[in-house]
């Protein structure tokens, strides 16, 4: 089977880049040191060439993920390797996960990239129980990483057929929450939505969805796709809560268009490399603190501050206040951790080059 690259985002900009002597391919799912890709002869299954192994045993930034363009080598024996990736136009990016560390990330600073070269991130949140459905905190942080990712982040309130009534003050806590950022109900069962959110993958735009297990995502991709092209699950009765039914991370190209990415369940995720992506978010909260009386408030009881008046109005809710404040210090506390990475790697890399050039020495008898 043959496939239409430019209908996989392939176009001008990124031919320029490609290295002499191999041929395009988009990565569709990764496994370990090896990835399927979508070439214009055709599906692949090709491994890691030593260029792109020592450059993710570097930063596993580096590593290979669904929706990079690759680089793909022939070689003598008949089958191609991956080898190179072309530079990526945007990513979605996390931070360590582990509960051991005090911000609840790795230690290492080091991130995963869980999706490449995407327009779109859909962030998708149930809508099953009202009084469940809370993770306002969840959806500001996931939108946050959006922005960082160069993407456009759109946020999905799924199962809406589910919600039995107060929808309407749903969207609008959402809309609060993630200010600036287009918010849809849809239920991808009754249809309600779908044509809207396929709208934001017209042409070649490829977007990703993510969000917790149980949040409707490959079914909306089936939804999408006119037919089953994801595994689905119900979600579990007794408490309502999802079953991982996606284990990879896979592209898929659409009918008529777009490409969409379908992940796994998050449980949690960590910031990464943040920016201005939390000050997008809370860009209420950014506007009240420039009109408090002191430039470094802390809005906690300084005369004067805009942010706790704003509170004590009701104008913004406490939640929000504690999510920015948590996200703030978890921003500055992984900055300090890839900073202190970084500078242990260029320590490291000076030893090694010390000890190869007194071994070249005394193997010469200096």
């Amino acid at each position: 089977m043959s496939y239409d690259l430019s209908l996989l985002g392939w176009n001008e900009s990124l031919a320029a880049g490609l290295p002499v002597d191999t041929v395009p391919a988009r990565v569709a799912r990764v496994d370990r040191g090896a990835a399927e890709v979508i070439a214009a002869d055709g599906l692949h299954h090709v491994k890691y060439g030593a260029q792109v192994r020592r450059a993710s045993a570097q930063d596993p930034v580096a590593l290979p993920c669904v929706g990079d363009w690759a680089a793909l080598r022939h070689l003598p024996e008949g089958r191609h390797e991956l080898h190179a990736l072309l530079p990526r136009r945007t990513a979605f990016v996390r931070g360590g996960v582990s509960r051991d560390s005090v911000a609840g990330l790795s230690g290492d600073g080091q991130g995963q990239v869980l999706a490449a070269n995407v327009d779109v991130v859909f962030v998708a949140e149930p809508s099953m129980h009202a009084t469940d459905f809370a993770d306002l905190g969840r959806i500001e942080r996931l939108v946050a990483l959006a922005w960082e990712s160069g993407g456009t982040p759109v946020v999905l309130v799924t199962k809406s057929d589910l919600f039995e009534q107060g929808l309407e003050d749903l969207l609008a806590d959402v809309r609060t929450a993630a200010p600036g950022v287009d918010v849809h109900a849809v239920s991808s069962l009754h249809g309600d939505g779908v044509e809207l959110v396929r709208g934001y993958l017209a042409g070649s735009r490829t977007a990703v969805i993510l969000g917790p297990s149980g949040a409707g995502k490959s079914t909306l991709v089936n939804a999408l796709a006119g037919e089953a092209v994801m595994e689905t699950q119900q979600v579990r009765a007794a408490d309502g809560r999802g079953r991982h039914t996606t284990v990879h991370r896979e592209l898929i190209p659409l009918p008529g268009g777009g490409l969409v990415i379908d992940t796994p369940g998050i449980r949690r995720v960590g910031l990464y490399g943040v920016s201005d992506g939390v000050d997008r978010v809370f860009a209420d909260i950014e506007e009240l603190a420039g009109h408090c009386r002191f430039d470094d408030c802390a809005h906690d009881a300084e005369p004067g501050c805009a942010v706790r008046a704003a509170l004590d109005s009701g104008e913004l809710p406490e939640r929000r206040l504690e999510s920015w404040r948590k996200l703030q210090r978890e921003a500055a506390w992984m900055a300090a951790r890839s900073d202190a990475r970084l500078r242990k790697e260029q320590q490291n890399r000076w030893k090694a080059i010390s000890k190869e050039m007194r071994r070249h020495y005394r193997s010469r008898g200096m």
